[in-house]
């Protein structure tokens, strides 16, 4: 079993409810979840007339190869009614994979570690809580060293 850093996202309908979902989900497909960060809300990137997003992160273990869990976290964002038509748009839930155990992916359809996770601190601040001390496999720094370098951004805790 690999563990794996899985980020959460969403910014239409009742997006506390679609992070909710998005986890019973990726249980449900044998990927279970072990932790999650707390609820971040934060400014888009990107595309910034649009609602602010709801974001977390959870670590989970799998039993998948890189491109299966992409293949498995996709088919979970279909089922939950995410649709692509603008890039950095709006979506009911995006999940993307952040680390899986140490391991270095480069594919036409993958990359691991996430490539822009460096620059987002609404990706940083939910993983800080889970691994603040977790090294980055190819920039060697931790977790906490990147949240504190990555461009401003708004992210606060979200309390409804």
């Amino acid at each position: 079993m690999k563990t794996v850093y899985l980020a959460l996202g969403s910014n239409i309908g009742d997006r506390e409810a679609n992070l909710r979902a998005a986890i019973e989900h990726i249980s449900a497909a044998g990927i279970p979840v072990r932790r999650e960060s707390p609820i971040y809300e934060t400014e888009p990137v990107g595309s910034k007339d649009q609602r602010w997003f709801l974001n977390m992160v959870v670590q989970a273990e799998t039993a998948l190869f890189p491109s299966q869990l992409l293949t498995r976290t996709g088919k979970i964002e279909l089922a939950l009614g995410r649709v692509r038509t603008v890039p950095n748009g709006p979506r009911t839930i995006d999940i993307d994979i952040l680390l899986y155990g140490s391991a270095v992916v480069r594919t036409p359809r993958l990359e691991i570690p996430h490539p822009r996770m460096q620059e987002r601190r609404f990706v940083l601040a939910p993983l800080a809580d889970l691994a603040p001390d977790l090294r980055h496999p190819v920039l060697r720094q931790t977790v906490r060293q990147l949240l504190e370098a990555a461009p401003p951004q708004t992210v606060r805790l979200f309390r409804n």
